[in-house]
């Protein structure tokens, strides 16, 4: 068991050094203006935006990938396979992003930008299929894997859609990637919390059943002493 974890816990740390080089090429891409004022900085919006955004789903794209790896403990040879696949599609963010940037939104560049987050959607279809079913049915209820695999093929609707909408309005497809990014904002799974809500509930009205059986003079105390329904503490006796 510790060698599986010791495996999942490298393939966790690859994954990591492989994000981090990626968010720094992209940031190798960002070129001061020549001139010292704010007047040439306005020109400039359609590369903060593109880098705002693309910086915002690889983060999204990292928390996820964290996420999912808590439900698997063995790092096998698929998913190992998987995951580079994932973190390829992921590396051609930086190239897509400096070409929006340099073309200030144009009809080919934002549709490639979007055919890459289609790919990355790809991956991250397979990489989740394989992390939940490797999870227990305590872990991840089988409503909440559904809702996982629906919220996964309407952000790889939004990107396909963006892929061909920007060809015809590159503004619109652009937007639509960021509609898309924002479905993964929360890391959880759809319906996560409130499982663990529900099981949480029983849990505590059982506890409290058992309080109300207790004295209501004396409660227990771990420290060793009686604590008497006012508050005060009384020693045991000797």
């Amino acid at each position: 068991m510790s060698q599986r974890k010791a495996t999942i816990e490298r393939l966790g740390a690859f994954s990591d050094g492989v994000f981090a080089v990626i968010i720094t090429v992209m940031v190798l891409e960002l070129k001061p203006p020549d001139h010292p004022t704010f007047a040439v900085l306005l020109p400039l919006w359609p590369t903060a935006l593109s880098y705002a955004v693309s910086y915002l789903f690889i983060a999204i794209v990292w928390m996820n990938h964290h996420h999912l790896l808590r439900f698997t403990d063995e790092s096998t040879p698929r998913l190992i396979w998987i995951n580079f696949a994932h973190l390829f599609t992921v590396s051609l963010v930086p190239f897509t992003t400096a070409w929006v940037a340099r073309t200030r939104l144009a009809a080919a560049p934002v549709f490639v930008y979007a055919a890459a987050f289609v790919l990355v959607e790809l991956a991250y279809l397979q990489f989740e299929h394989h992390a939940l079913a490797h999870a227990v049915v305590e872990e991840v209820s089988q409503r909440t894997r559904r809702l996982a695999k629906v919220r996964s093929f309407i952000a790889f609707g939004l990107f396909l859609t963006a892929m061909f909408v920007s060809l015809k309005f590159p503004q619109v497809g652009f937007g639509l990637v960021c509609c898309a990014v924002l479905l993964y904002l929360p890391p959880d799974l759809p319906g996560t919390r409130a499982n663990d809500a529900d099981n949480i509930a029983p849990t505590e009205q059982g506890i409290g059943k058992a309080n109300s059986n207790a004295s209501p003079m004396t409660e227990n105390n771990p420290y060793g002493s009686s604590r008497t329904a006012g508050g005060l503490r009384s020693p045991h006796p000797r």
